[in-house]
């Protein structure tokens, strides 16, 4: 559903596939408070999402959802997003360059 939803909000507005990384940045809100501003994680406790891999970050994700990777709060998080909102997140953690270069 939501993936159809976007598909259709593109077709209907060329311009706004720009837009489609706000979407994900816009999921990716809720993960500033443990993983820093655009996954720009400080200090070594918790992983710097910037950066890293799309398909290493979905696979994480999803791993956190279904329960394949144990964690005390990222379990119950990933299970609160669709499959198509985890790619979206993966999708915007991956194209924000690490340290917060710019």
């Amino acid at each position: 559903m939501f993936r159809t939803t976007l598909i259709a909000m593109l077709i209907a507005a060329p311009g706004l596939a720009r837009a489609e990384p706000s979407i994900g940045a816009r999921l990716a809100a809720t993960c500033a408070a443990c993983h820093g501003t655009a996954g720009d994680t400080r200090g070594s406790t918790l992983p710097r999402l910037a950066g890293q891999p799309r398909q290493t970050l979905l696979a994480s994700l999803k791993a956190f959802k279904t329960g394949q990777r144990e964690a005390t709060i990222m379990t119950q998080i990933a299970k609160g997003y669709t499959d198509e909102q985890l790619d979206l997140l993966a999708a915007y953690f991956a194209a924000q360059p690490p340290g917060g270069a710019k």
